[in-house]
């Protein structure tokens, strides 16, 4: 055995390898070192269809790798930045409401969530004030029959942007840190509601 056929089993072996790999990034580093060792192999060897191959896969496992770690940058940049809502005010549409309007009242149909650009809001069951720059109305778009929970009122004359429904969810699937996000603050959402209920009773 001569160390081009060492160098074939070692291909070979980094190859069998990525199916026993459970999760995306150590399956692209294996596919890379895979991809180098069949191009080194088939130049050696002369086997070229064999070099051509790796050598166009590797490029494609390398952008593959790249998407990966991008994509879990973002979610961990989502952990622990929040919900930012600069790239996806685009997509929402402007509102004002007077002090002393009702938004929405619990068990109303949710049809999208809100961002406040200005003024202060009340969630009458729990007792929570909203300001500027705080995200609600999450959790009725993605609750399975799609209520709302509590009722909103505005405190003080109020600018409002607001995301459809629609646009949400396909944001939700389409971006890895809203998405995130979203869930994140649902939880918190949650738990404080909880909190001020147990406290209550």
């Amino acid at each position: 055995m001569t160390w081009v056929d060492l160098l074939g089993y070692a291909a070979s072996i980094s190859v069998f390898a990525t199916f026993c790999a459970r999760t995306m990034v150590p399956l692209r580093i294996l596919a890379l070192g895979s991809n180098v060792l069949f191009s080194c192999y088939g130049y050696i060897g002369h086997i070229y269809p064999v070099l051509i191959l790796h050598v166009v896969l590797f490029p494609i496992n390398m952008f593959r790798l790249i998407q990966v770690r991008d994509l879990i940058l973002e979610v961990r940049s989502a952990s622990i930045a929040g919900l930012s809502m600069q790239s996806v005010l685009p997509y929402m549409r402007r509102r004002v409401i007077a002090a002393g309007e009702t938004l929405f009242r619990k068990g109303d149909f949710a049809d999208c969530l809100y961002y406040i650009a200005s003024g202060t809001l009340e969630i009458k069951e729990v007792g929570k004030v909203l300001t500027a720059k705080e995200v609600f109305g999450e959790i009725g778009i993605f609750a399975p029959d799609r209520k709302r929970t509590a009722t909103v009122v505005c405190l003080t004359d109020c600018e409002l942007f607001e995301l459809g429904e629609q646009k949400a969810k396909e944001l939700y699937f389409q971006n890895p840190s809203f998405g995130y996000a979203v869930i994140r603050l649902i939880i918190l959402r949650l738990l404080e509601n909880a909190r001020v209920f147990v406290s209550a009773s």
